[in-house]
């Protein structure tokens, strides 16, 4: 074996780039890797990700399931695939931009888009960094905007993944209200509206009281978008992190990951009851406070029906 060789590309990744090797044999009919995808992309997008299987593409292309298993080897590789294909690439537009801060926002926006055009790629599990194409072009996108700026690579990297990171959870949130109005047959403002409801009947001032402000305030009905405001505000902090570098102030890196201890994961039964012990105090604990405060309540009413009576 040859010392420091780089490992093989696994086939769906390959077949990503282009420099998969072609199946010897296939359908009489032409098919292709990208035929395939188009289609499973398509059921997708009008029934979401639990109507893809390879039966199901094949179905849609006329062939047989085995038919396809010649040109995509495995499920995993087609949903990378049709991850590949939804993503595209970043808009030319983007590119014409003039400034770091302009360009992350407007990509910022059309990742949000891409979210709410296939909703089913936020179902898809994140197995490390996606390496393909598109993919990697939204990323150069980001890192291509910071260039000149006075951020180190890492810090570069740290804001475009916080860009990504924001759409990617802007895109959830609205996908879940998209799915509510389809099941429902409610509008996005009627389903906000109803969940205000529901938080309504539940949340009190005495046990969520900034909570139940926010509540009386109307922010589940405003039309504010709270992601573009936070996005808005993570790139103020940004900027000014690269003014106090300019004027000489030094870099601040943060080095130590969040991370689980290992002991977690270690088998042993007396850190998992040692876990729950900690949870059911807490529990017991809210349970007691909620407890308190009724009885405060209580005693309040009842205090303001005698002095009425006296």
């Amino acid at each position: 074996m040859v010392e420091n060789e780089p490992p093989e590309l696994p086939r769906g990744i390959a077949l990503a780039w282009g420099v998969a090797a072609n199946p010897q044999r296939g359908p009489k009919r032409e098919m292709s890797v990208e035929r395939i995808v188009e289609a499973a992309v398509d059921l997708a997008d009008a029934d979401g990700i639990g109507a893809v299987s390879m039966a199901a593409v094949a179905s849609a292309l006329g062939f047989t399931p085995m038919s396809l298993y010649r040109y995509v080897s495995a499920k995993d590789d087609l949903l990378l695939l049709m991850q590949e294909h939804a993503t595209g690439v970043p808009p030319e537009a983007t590119r014409a931009l003039e400034g770091w801060r302009e360009t992350l926002l407007a990509l910022y926006a059309e990742q949000v888009l891409l979210y709410q055009r296939h909703p089913w790629m936020l179902s898809l599990p994140i197995n490390g960094s996606p390496i393909t194409p598109n993919s990697s072009a939204w990323l150069d996108a980001s890192l291509s905007a910071l260039e000149g700026t006075p951020l180190t690579v890492d810090e570069r990297m740290a804001v475009a993944l916080a860009v990504t990171g924001s759409a990617r959870w802007c895109g959830i949130v609205q996908a879940g209200y998209t799915e509510q109005s389809r099941g429902s047959g409610l509008s996005p403002d009627q389903v906000a509206v109803r969940e205000a409801e529901l938080y309504d009947r539940v949340i009190t001032a005495e046990e969520f009281p900034a909570l139940r402000a926010a509540i009386d305030d109307g922010v589940f009905t405003s039309p504010a978008d709270p992601f573009r405001f936070a996005m808005e505000r993570v790139l103020d902090g940004v900027s000014a992190y690269m003014d106090a570098l300019d004027r000489g102030a030094p870099h601040e890196r943060a080095t130590d990951w969040i991370a689980v201890d290992p002991a977690e994961f270690a088998g042993d039964r007396r850190v998992k009851d040692a876990q729950k012990a900690v949870r059911e105090a807490e529990k017991a604990l809210r349970d007691a406070r909620r407890a308190e405060r009724q009885a405060l309540r209580d005693a309040g009413e009842r205090l303001a029906r005698a002095q009425r009576s006296s």
